[in-house]
């Protein structure tokens, strides 16, 4: 496929390595040409340097013969604005958006706009991380992955603050997760109270 990556942040760095890796043709658009050092060495698509907006600037990055387009600026109406110009004046069928708010998510779907929401994934990924069968579980940020694992509490660890078992160790301290599947995350300004059957929650960033 030929496809038109708008945006080379984090999330559009990453999109474009993987869809540089598995074959596709590929070109990225950014305003700023720093931006595109953060491109590994292997990769072998066209970078162009300008405006988003500017249909000229699209052109010049092929947007008139792409089969899909995915615009990833970390601004949620830029990238709704370029979606629609992408799919009204260029005839782009499979155009995808990044919106980070969730509630604006909601109506830009209304549109018939395919969107992306990294808040609502993340939110979702946790949920299932914290919540499911406790073995570790590894999520994605942009560039950066986070190790979560669940430790059972201990008897000797019953009627502790959590925050003491920061102190000790060399993890980060997440959360608690309950007996009843609940969660309280730990917050500087919350006491927490380790209970019987309690799991406790680390993160730590992977290498």
């Amino acid at each position: 496929m030929n496809i038109l990556i708008i945006g080379c942040g984090r999330v559009g760095t990453s999109l474009a390595e993987r869809l540089d890796a598995h074959g596709h043709d590929v070109a990225i658009i950014d305003s700023d040409i720093d931006n595109f050092r953060a491109l590994s060495d292997e990769f072998t698509g066209i970078t162009v340097c300008g405006m988003p907006m500017d249909m000229r600037v699209m052109q010049n990055a092929g947007i008139e013969s792409c089969d899909a387009v995915a615009v990833v600026t970390p601004d949620d109406n830029l990238n709704i604005t370029v979606s629609q110009v992408v799919k009204e004046f260029f005839g782009v069928d499979n155009v995808l958006a990044r919106i980070s708010d969730p509630a604006r998510e909601k109506v830009f779907k209304k549109f018939g706009l395919k969107t992306v929401c990294p808040t609502n994934l993340a939110g979702d990924a946790m949920f299932v991380a914290l919540t499911q069968p406790y073995d570790n579980k590894n999520m994605t940020f942009g560039v950066s992955t986070v190790s979560f694992t669940c430790v059972p509490v201990e008897e000797h660890m019953v009627g502790r603050e959590l925050a003491s078992l920061a102190e000790e160790s060399d993890r980060s301290v997440f959360g608690v997760v309950h007996a009843d599947g609940s969660m309280d995350l730990h917050l500087a300004h919350q006491t927490l109270v380790l209970q019987q059957n309690d799991m406790v929650v680390y993160a730590n960033m992977c290498d």
